[in-house]
């Protein structure tokens, strides 16, 4: 007999980290979908659970944006049960502060601040989200909590137990003069190679180019390195794995993360994969 149908109904503050915990859950293996009007909810999940692709683990993102949700919010929920689908509620919570801070950096206004700035917006959210707080599975407060250790935490929690113990290297190109990634396990300096920004028929091309590449690994110390990169990775990957991590994060950075870390996370990750490992790419300031 199938098992019911998954469904992680991921809400909480604004601010909190929801958009950081879909997207963790997409790479855990939910399909995944942000703010679906309340109306539609029930009738995606029945075609999910009629779907050919064998979809069994959903997760919804709902806030304070689906204002139908939270009027019909107990006939929605029981709705869902009674249907047979397996619940959960995952609720992320932060401090007042931290919140206030966090959109104050990203000088984005609170949905529900009206005149009154932040403060008054994440009031009126604790009021509007109380019950469906107290109705949580799982709370997670992320206000100590760098982004990395919120996927570490959610992986934790949600990871497939039948998936097996592989571990996903994160391979991030960089540059220094934005700033270190903070999610950064390990963090690797570029900048001692020979810089294609001053070859004026490269400047304006990226480490995504095949001249670029050429230029870069045209020379053996480019070449060494990462070799000797290859060569940490082999030894500590699999100690990584044993320890339980499923998610290992790699910047690689150069000045200004163009053009020698993004042909060297593109050369790495190309050799990691046809040695069997996942690798996810990122390029952080490509296009800065």
């Amino acid at each position: 007999m199938k098992s019911p149908l998954e469904v992680v109904i991921v809400s909480g503050l604004s601010g909190s980290g929801k958009s950081t915990a879909i997207h963790v859950l997409e790479d855990l293996g939910y399909y995944c979908i942000d703010n679906l009007p309340a109306v539609l909810i029930l009738r995606f999940l029945e075609l999910c659970k009629q779907s050919l692709e064998s979809i069994d683990r959903v997760a919804l993102g709902v806030d304070v944006r689906e204002r139908q949700f939270f009027a019909e919010h107990p006939r929605v929920l029981d709705e869902l049960r009674g249907a047979g689908f397996s619940v959960q509620i995952l609720f992320l919570d932060s401090s007042d502060d931290v919140l206030v801070r966090r959109f104050s950096e990203t000088r984005r206004p609170h949905p529900l601040a009206g005149g009154g700035g932040p403060t008054e917006g994440i009031r009126r959210e604790r009021e509007q989200l109380a019950w469906l707080r107290e109705r949580a599975d799982r709370i997670i407060d992320t206000s100590a909590l760098t982004v990395h250790q919120l996927r570490d935490e959610l992986t934790r929690h949600y990871r497939d137990p039948h998936a097996g113990d592989q571990l996903t290297v994160i391979l991030t190109s960089f540059g220094y003069k934005f700033g270190i990634p903070t999610e950064a396990d390990m963090v690797l300096d570029a900048r001692f190679l020979a810089n294609p920004f001053f070859v004026e028929e490269l400047r304006e091309h990226s480490g995504q180019e095949a001249a670029v590449a050429d230029y870069v690994f045209g020379r053996e110390e480019a070449r060494e390195f990462l070799r000797r990169i290859e060569d940490l990775l082999t030894f500590t990957i699999p100690l990584f794995r044993h320890e339980g991590k499923t998610y290992l994060t790699i910047g690689i950075g150069c000045t200004g993360g163009r053009h020698r870390s993004v042909a060297l996370v593109e050369r790495l990750a190309g050799r990691l994969r046809q040695a069997g490992q996942r690798v996810e790419l990122r390029h952080r300031d490509l296009q800065r």
